[in-house]
């Protein structure tokens, strides 16, 4: 399935700020507030790294199903085509540090 070279119209967060990008590498700054979501999705190649710098957010995986809590500090992994959605697990505004690569980056939402 193709996905989208850029995600930023699929789906709304408070702040998003790009840190380093290169080719086959980006490191993305993320504020979603109690209510947003990053959708479900996956990307053919690269691995998405996600660093907590404020708050707590939860990664649900699918195949297999699984579900990630992360607070300040910790970061998690996911690798190529595992499909993944994130929200927010707290009462205040989520910051979190995507690390994407390496690769082409892609965003192929699930329908």
């Amino acid at each position: 399935t193709k996905g989208v070279k850029d995600a930023s119209g699929l789906y709304e967060v408070e702040r998003r700020a790009y840190n380093a990008a290169r080719p086959g590498f980006s490191i993305a700054e993320l504020q979603i507030s109690p209510t947003q979501k990053v959708p479900w999705h996956y990307h053919n190649n690269v691995h998405d790294t996600f660093y907590v710098l404020e708050g707590t957010i939860r990664v649900f995986l699918q195949q297999p199903k699984e579900e990630v809590r992360l607070s300040r500090g910790q970061t998690f992994s996911v690798p190529p085509r595992r499909p993944h959605l994130v929200t927010n697990a707290g009462e205040t505004s989520a910051t979190f540090l995507v690390l994407q690569g390496i690769g082409d980056y892609d965003f192929v939402p699930l329908t």
